[in-house]
């Protein structure tokens, strides 16, 4: 229950709302009680569709204006028949939710609030109808099937992003805590003038919420965009660590770097740190000498933002971290992924935490759905790397980068695997790997084509490729596709 302090502060709050919303409708007086059990019907599916933990029904406000004018209208008081409104209205309403009602006087004037919880994968019907808000309209739900369809897939836990990091805050200490000038940045959206336009915006992309005249920061808003990730307990263990070891193991760490700010707005200052720390090759050109980093940038970017999305948030005490070696990076997320490895490239992905990676994606983090590794291992062809290996562990997915070796120090999983990648390449590509194209991939003189011959026969013994044309005897045009195409 709200104290009399808190119901004044979220009254102040709603009719702060630039206008009536989905989850919100103002009332001066009285109507009567079936109008009102389907507003309660529309205002729970609907808060439920927005993310809403409450809807709300507010007496005693001007629509338009949002004048406070006060209401007649005590529902405290009022009874259907012999039994009291709050009791009837329960009784015709299924699923079972619970509502509160809040009746006070502000600037002396009579206020009356219904603060509805919002329901969970089913959607709630009042008497024989269930309702839904459209814009500030209320609509019968069956005339709006996404939306119904929406609310059945509504998951009764809560999602890893919708969970708290920071609650019973005011404004300001939100302010204090986000950093709200990357967002609007990194979205090109106008920042506000004032700081409750600021906030109505957080809270529309669900990296705020807001309850009972109290402002939360919620998992995703914090974990995106924190200014520092240490100032949510239950995060600070989610910071990115960066480990540069002296040679190829991890007996000596020359440096340790360990994340402060969120993913989105900490994302270009870590890669570039990243590539800062990197070897360079030289290349000799026809007039120039210039320096290249020893790894492609957009693998780098798109491995730690697979790291960042894809990893387990339930698994305590672990982080995202990448490790730089002489000959290698790794970078490592906790949890196995619920995807083949071998059908990392390409294959739509499913990821863990669907709103983080959405998010990242509208932030041009990271590529569409099933890309970024596709641009990983086309990359790795360019910079004529190994191939990149993807490793899993009873805990962990582990990424490999490797640097640039020639192909004769290259083993027989390595060139196989490097094959199988190629194949993939060219499939997507609407193309088909080929000898030349795989003598073309590792630099073979055409003369040397048996040694390409021999990749192809090591990788189809190794199931992950096969003749496109199976019936053809010409080895000449013989081309390849992956295992699974």
């Amino acid at each position: 229950m709200l104290s009399p302090t808190e119901q004044k502060q979220l009254l102040e709050r709603l009719i702060a709302l630039p206008k009536e919303c989905e989850w919100v409708e103002f009332k001066q007086s009285y109507v009567e009680e079936n109008q009102i059990g389907e507003y309660i019907s529309a205002l729970s599916n609907s808060a439920c569709l927005h993310n809403q933990k409450y809807g709300y029904l507010v007496y005693g406000i001007e629509d338009g204006t949002h004048d406070i004018v006060g209401t007649d209208f005590h529902p405290k008081n009022t009874k259907i028949g012999n039994q009291e409104l709050e009791n009837w209205l329960a009784t015709q309403l299924y699923p079972k939710i619970d509502f509160k009602i809040y009746e006070f006087d502000y600037e002396g004037k009579s206020i009356s609030i219904f603060q509805i919880d919002a329901t969970r994968n089913q959607p709630v019907r009042f008497r024989h109808d269930k309702f839904i808000r459209v814009g500030s309209y209320k609509k019968k739900l069956e005339d709006h099937p996404e939306k119904e369809r929406k609310i059945w897939k509504r998951h009764p836990e809560a999602s890893f992003e919708s969970k708290i990091a920071a609650d019973n805050l005011e404004g300001n200490e939100v302010l204090q805590l986000i950093d709200y000038p990357a967002f609007f940045e990194m979205m090109s959206i106008p920042l506000p003038a004032d700081m409750s336009g600021i906030l109505d915006k957080l809270i529309e992309e669900n990296l705020v919420a807001f309850d009972s005249g109290r402002y939360s920061v919620t998992n995703l808003g914090a974990i995106l965009f924190a200014k520092q990730l240490n100032k949510f307990p239950s995060l600070k263990r989610k910071s990115i660590r960066v480990i540069i070891y002296d040679g190829k193991n991890k007996v000596n760490t020359i440096k340790e770097q360990n994340g402060i700010k969120g993913y989105a707005n900490g994302f270009e200052g870590l890669i570039s740190w990243i590539n800062d720390q990197l070897p360079e090759n030289e290349v000799i050109g026809q007039a120039l000498r210039s320096k290249v980093k020893m790894y492609p940038e957009i693998a780098i970017r798109e491995l730690v933002a697979n790291a960042i999305i894809h990893q387990d948030f339930e698994m305590k005490g672990t982080n995202p971290m990448i490790e730089i070696f002489d000959d290698r990076i790794e970078i490592t997320n906790n949890g196995k992924p619920l995807v083949d490895p071998l059908r990392f490239i390409g294959a739509t992905p499913r990821s863990r935490n669907e709103e983080l990676a959405s998010f990242m994606r509208r932030l041009n983090i990271c590529e569409e759905r099933g890309s970024g590794i596709i641009k990983v291992v086309d990359a790795v062809e360019i910079f004529q790397l190994p191939p990149p290996d993807f490793l899993v562990d009873d805990f962990h997915t582990i990424a490999k980068l490797y640097a640039y070796r020639p192909l004769n120090e290259m083993d027989k999983k390595d060139k196989i695997r490097a094959c199988y990648q190629h194949t993939c390449l060219k499939h997507f590509s609407g193309e088909r790997m080929s000898n030349k194209s795989l003598r073309k991939r590792f630099e073979i003189s055409d003369k040397n084509y048996p040694m390409a011959s021999r990749i192809i026969s090591d990788t189809i013994e190794a199931g992950l490729i096969k003749d496109f044309d199976p019936s053809s005897n010409s080895k000449r045009d013989a081309s390849y596709i992956p295992f699974w195409a």
